[in-house]
């Protein structure tokens, strides 16, 4: 069976996620400055974002497995592709946060059925794809979180078309490029012995904790994205120094996932870079807590970045190893749904902590909290190591 080309899916990964670095890093700055909205207020649009987002992820996972991925594919790209043309006329109260919630729905679609694409390519050991899956997401950050600051200072349309017109480009791709993907049959008996497979309780067991872990660890992640700015820059820290620490970290991970990469050919099993990645995420809290100059939040930068580029593509490669060919679909997108919870709670979260105690004890918590997780997986994946059923290779 023809399936697609493992470079297409690449591409696509890449052109959607240059068109979303043109929306994420302006939203927060847009309702507030220019639409003159509350941090309140962006608070509850950025979680229902997320929100949507999760609906996104769960409702193409669970399609997938059901319905022609091509199809999907493409309903997918029109809606995003629809959303950000709409947001060219109407971007302002409300129709630019209502827009933002059907956008939301689409990326975590796309994002989900990406990944489910990426469980159908032979001939590639699932760590690989997931980590070139990765990597070209963040070349795509790169590129537009480079410019997406100077597009945004000559027009407040502009970045609105400039994604339109990525999401044109991504539909051209998927049109031509992923017809492969209708060949994923889903016949009548098919149907019924994918309503009648479940997982095994030890893979249910590893999956179901590494999915309790990866919400919890972006719930700190998010503190990196959301708290952190005001805490440097209430330290005199300049907005754009700090926002170099996210061109640094897309940066960093483009070259730190050519060493994965090599490694992974060499090291057997995705449990080493989940444990590996953990440890320096953890370590990067730790870092923070005696953060009182710039050099000091690059270093920490530094240690995050290796921890995520290292522990985040390595989930979904092991959800695709532990899962059945009928259910890939529904827990890719799970793994992005659990994500997405994550991110959604973290700014919450963090905010009542540095409220109600302070930035300092935040990082503690939040360094100490991610190292008891990587002691859960440790433990429960090691504890099931030889009981589990694999399905990759």
């Amino acid at each position: 069976m023809k399936t697609i080309q493992l470079k297409w899916l690449l591409i696509g990964a890449f052109i959607a996620s240059v068109g979303n670095s043109f929306i994420w890093p302006l939203t927060s700055v847009y309702l507030h400055n220019d639409l003159h909205q509350s941090l309140t207020t962006v608070g509850i649009i950025l979680l229902l974002y997320s929100g949507a987002n999760i609906v996104g992820s769960y409702a193409s996972g669970w399609l997938f497995d059901h319905h022609n991925p091509y199809h999907l594919m493409l309903v997918g790209v029109l809606v995003a592709g629809i959303t950000t043309a709409f947001l060219i006329l109407y971007h302002g109260w409300p129709a630019y946060p209502i827009a933002l919630i059907f956008l939301g729905l689409g990326t975590g679609w796309l994002m989900t059925l990406t990944n489910a694409l990426g469980t159908t390519i032979k001939g590639r050991d699932g760590r690989y794809i997931f980590n070139m899956l990765y990597f070209c997401q963040n070349l795509g950050i790169v590129v537009g979180t480079s410019v997406v600051g100077f597009v945004y200072s000559v027009s407040l349309t502009l970045p609105f078309a400039i994604v339109t017109a990525f999401y044109v480009i991504l539909l051209l791709v998927v049109f031509i490029k992923y017809r492969p993907a209708a060949n994923i049959r889903h016949s009548p008996q098919r149907e019924k012995t994918a309503s009648s497979i479940k997982l095994s309780p030890v893979n249910a067991r590893v999956i179901i904790t590494v999915f309790f872990a990866l919400a919890v660890v972006w719930i700190m992640y998010q503190q990196w994205v959301s708290n952190l700015s005001v805490y440097m820059t209430g330290m005199g820290i300049p907005m754009r120094d700090y926002s170099l620490l996210w061109t640094l970290n897309a940066g960093l991970i483009v070259v730190f996932q050519i060493l994965i990469n090599w490694l992974s050919q060499r090291v057997r099993g995705e449990f080493w870079q989940i444990y590996f990645g953990l440890f320096f995420v953890t370590l990067s809290f730790f870092v923070l807590i005696w953060a009182h100059q710039y050099r000091i939040f690059v270093i920490a930068m530094t240690v995050l970045t290796i921890g995520e580029a290292t522990a985040f593509p390595a989930i979904p490669a092991l959800v695709n190893d532990l899962t059945p060919m009928t259910l890939k679909g529904k827990y890719q997108g799970l793994t992005n749904a659990w994500a997405s919870a994550g991110k959604a709670l973290g700014p919450l979260i963090g905010g009542l902590i540095i409220e109600a105690l302070s930035y300092r004890f935040l990082f503690i918590l939040a360094g100490t909290t991610i190292l008891m997780i990587l002691m859960m997986v440790i433990y429960v994946t090691q504890a099931n190591a030889k009981k589990m059923t694999h399905y990759q290779g």
